[in-house]
C-alpha cells in the first residue's frame, strides 16, 4: 500500500496532503472533514478533484494545513489532492488539467506602500 504525499499552495496557506488507498476516510489537522469546513461550499472545493475523477470514497486523505483563510486552505488542499492522485495516476493529469485543478494560482495580497493608505489607494485629496 502506497501513499502520495504532495503539497498544495494558495495565497499564504499550505498543504500537506498523504493519500493513500482506503475506505474514505478524511482528515484535516486531526479534525474530521465535516468539523473543519462547515459550510458546503468549501467541502465542494475541497472534494472537486475527486467527484471529477468517481473516486470519492476509494482513499484515505489526511491534511496538515496552516496559513490564510478558509477558501485560500481549500484551495490549497483542491491542489494538494489533485497533485496526489496524478501522483497515483498519470493518466488522470488531462482532465484535472482541463478543469485548472492542476494549476497553482499565484496571486497574492500586495503589500502596502509607505504613504498610502492601502498597497495602492491614496488619501483623500484636500484642496484646501
Amino acid at each position: 500500500m502506497e501513499v502520495f504525499n504532495t503539497t498544495g499552495r494558495r495565497k499564504s496557506s499550505v498543504a500537506r496532503v498523504y493519500l493513500k488507498p482506503g475506505k474514505g476516510n478524511f482528515t484535516i489537522n486531526n479534525r474530521k472533514f465535516e468539523e473543519y469546513f462547515p459550510t458546503g461550499i468549501l467541502q465542494t472545493i475541497v472534494k472537486q478533484p475527486l467527484a471529477l475523477l468517481a473516486k470519492d470514497g476509494e482513499f484515505d486523505i489526511y491534511v496538515n494545513v496552516n496559513g490564510g483563510g478558509f477558501k485560500g486552505q481549500a484551495e490549497a488542499i483542491r491542489l494538494g489532492i489533485s497533485r496526489a492522485l496524478v501522483a497515483e495516476n498519470e493518466e488522470s493529469k488531462p482532465a484535472l488539467r482541463k478543469e485548472g485543478f492542476m494549476t497553482r494560482d499565484p496571486r497574492e495580497v500586495e503589500r502596502k506602500k509607505y504613504g498610502r493608505r492601502k498597497a495602492r489607494r491614496r488619501f483623500q485629496f484636500s484642496k484646501r
